[in-house]
């Protein structure tokens, strides 16, 4: 590999990397509902709750134990992007489990949720709608932001799969 192909692809790494925080910065941003810079266990669970994945109060917990490095059971952004990227290196080593399968389901319950005509994908529209059954107000250029996030194939709708990419 030639030095320049070699400062391209690492170049190209370093776009991804920056991208990639840019979404989960604005993904965050949606889960703080009151915009204190602190995800609370109420926030997440309503969030989870609106997307159709219903867990227990004690699930909540542990989840934001794990994700809390300061032990006050709150997520700052620091600790919710630390946190997502050790999911996802877990998501990306080898071997599936029983877990995979449930967590398949709560995804596919999730999508259903925003593919109200269940045509396989989301329409800007259906996300606004979604976001406003969820109690969230957002604006044009933030809707336009969520889709940006989630459209990878760039055809102005999210598939299952970019979906389930998305939250993974």
């Amino acid at each position: 590999m030639t030095s320049t192909r070699r400062g391209s692809l690492m170049s190209r790494r370093r776009e991804i990397i920056v991208e990639g925080e840019f979404y989960l910065r604005t993904a965050f941003d949606l889960l703080d509902r009151d915009q204190d810079g602190m995800v609370t266990p109420t926030e997440l669970q309503f969030m989870l709750n609106n997307l159709g994945i219903h867990v227990s109060d004690e699930l909540i917990d542990a989840l934001m134990k794990e994700a809390s490095k300061t032990g006050n059971g709150l997520i700052d952004e620091t600790e919710f992007l630390q946190w997502i990227s050790r999911i996802q290196a877990l998501r990306e080593s080898p071997g599936a489990t029983a877990e995979d399968d449930d967590l398949t389901q709560d995804l596919v319950a999730a999508f259903r949720v925003f593919d109200r005509d269940n045509n396989g994908y989301i329409t800007r529209d259906e996300l606004q709608r979604a976001m406003q059954m969820i109690g969230e107000t957002v604006t044009d250029s933030q809707l336009n932001d969520m889709l940006a996030l989630a459209d990878l194939d760039k055809d102005g709708r999210i598939n299952y799969e970019e979906f389930a990419r998305l939250l993974l």
